[in-house]
């Protein structure tokens, strides 16, 4: 299969009247969202769209990214989702970076409707450049990963290997997670499409109607994020709210192990946890391919993926110690928009930026990023490292740790503390708390007391914003 929208064809050939997509009081088959594809690539040919030509997705979750996101696939055009949140001048930027000549918005997604369908005639596949989605970064402008027909459906093949299946034909998946995203766009969409699955969509997360709709749509698959478990954990409900639930994943952020531990000893339902980044499409590992979830775990590289973690030299690290993680596939990307700078080397291995250790039994578990790593008198510090202990402080519901200039050792580390709900908690509590814990050289020298930290869609801190602050 060539292009990424045949898997729409495939779903509604083999389940035509088979439930595609719930959102709010609509629904659509199979064999409907197929006819609305259609009609919509139909229209962006009408319009004078040419194939290679970037069209952007400004949309929430809903019936009109998911169709609107097919059809400018099956129409041999180029798909630009925008993160719904960001700014003009954010849109502006990624507009002009990627020549887009054309962002859909619901209007847009109506008046397209209209016309007659597209002919079905592939009019790209395979290495043709599918998505380009933009990457948020530590630093600078955002990048524009490259992802072709070939990465985005081979990571949905890889993940059709895993036993137990990540979303199978009878499962009905929720579909909270950002279209936006990588995660909640290929993960999630894509695997529901490639299964002729169901799929809930939810706009935005609101833990109690999202819960509502695990429970009323008899939800099976949860595709999520760690802010999706960690506040579903303060429900008094959860445990009524997911019987029908076989398969909960969490991926984007390390999820803390105490909510891991928490959702489990009140539901008895196990969340497996994965790491991957928009380059690869995205997963590249997850502890449904480990004996069992570990707590901190991104368990080990789902099939067809190699991983190596190796030192500064490229040589592969001795056994326990850290490494960065180095990874070969098909489901990687074409590099960096326009030129493909960055993307894999002539050997096909790319160098993901992520420092990773693997256990005794090869369960890998992550450190840090290398871009972020913090040199105090030639030092390594890990931010996770210090995070994970200034958390592990009663009254600390959230940290960030940033490295910042310091006349005599380089670099010095400063941290940000969000306290609990209703808890109080100074700086010197924190410098003690981890002093007691970590070598000298790792703890904070200055710490300040926030009441939030800036988040990305996905959960993830935006160390970006902080450093720029």
């Amino acid at each position: 299969m060539a292009n990424l929208a045949d898997l729409v064809h495939r779903a509604a050939q083999t389940a035509p009247t088979k439930t595609a997509l719930i959102s709010g009081a609509q629904t659509l088959t199979w064999a409907e969202f197929d006819e609305l594809v259609s009609r919509i690539a139909g229209g962006l040919v009408a319009d004078g769209l040419e194939p290679g030509d970037r069209v952007g997705l400004r949309l929430p979750n809903s019936v009109g990214f998911a169709a609107g996101f097919f059809a400018i696939l099956r129409a041999g055009l180029v798909a630009v989702p925008f993160n719904i949140s960001y700014t003009e001048s954010e849109v502006d930027f990624q507009v002009g970076d990627s020549g887009a000549r054309l962002v859909l918005t619901e209007p847009d997604i109506e008046r397209l409707a209209d016309h007659a369908p597209c002919d079905g005639k592939p009019r790209a596949g395979d290495e043709d450049l599918a998505v380009l989605l933009y990457t948020s970064g530590t630093s600078g402008r955002p990048k524009g990963a490259m992802l072709s027909h070939r990465a985005l459906l081979a990571n949905i093949d890889q993940l059709g290997q895993i036993d137990p299946p990540v979303v199978a034909s009878d499962d009905v998946v929720l579909l909270v997670l950002p279209l936006f995203h990588i995660y909640g766009l290929n993960a999630g969409l894509g695997m529901t499409a490639a299964k002729a699955a169901t799929g809930v969509l939810a706009e935005r997360f609101d833990p109690v109607e999202t819960l509502r709709l695990v429970r009323e749509r008899s939800v099976t698959n949860i595709i999520g994020a760690p802010p999706m478990y960690v506040a579903w954990s303060m429900l008094p409900d959860l445990r009524d709210s997911l019987p029908t639930v076989r398969l909960a994943v969490s991926g984007a952020a390390p999820l803390p192990a105490d909510v891991m531990s928490g959702v489990v000893e009140s539901t008895g339902k196990q969340i497996y946890e994965g790491y991957g980044l928009t380059e690869t499409a995205p997963v590249l590992t997850t502890t449904l391919c480990s004996q069992s979830p570990k707590p901190g775990s991104i368990g080990r590289p789902i099939p067809g993926v190699e991983l190596r973690l190796t030192d500064d030299t490229g040589d592969e690290v001795d056994d326990d110690d850290p490494g960065e993680i180095v990874v070969r596939g098909p489901n990687l990307f074409s590099g960096y928009w326009p030129d493909g700078d960055g993307g894999p080397d002539a050997n096909g291995w790319f160098h993901t930026g992520d420092v990773a250790y693997a256990d005794a039994d090869g369960d890998l578990f992550l450190v840090d990023r290398i871009r972020e790593l913090i040199l105090v008198s030639g030092f390594n510090v890990y931010p996770r490292e210090v995070e994970d202990v200034i958390t592990s402080h009663p009254d600390v519901a959230e940290a960030a740790v940033i490295g910042v200039p310091h006349p005599y050792t380089g670099e010095t580390v400063r941290a940000l503390v969000v306290p609990r709900e209703g808890k109080q908690v100074d700086a010197d509590a924190v410098i003690e708390h981890v002093a007691g814990r970590l070598a000298r050289f790792k703890c904070p020298t200055s710490v300040e007391i926030v009441d939030e930290l800036p988040h990305s869609a996905t959960g993830k801190v935006a160390k970006g914003k902080l450093r720029s602050a």
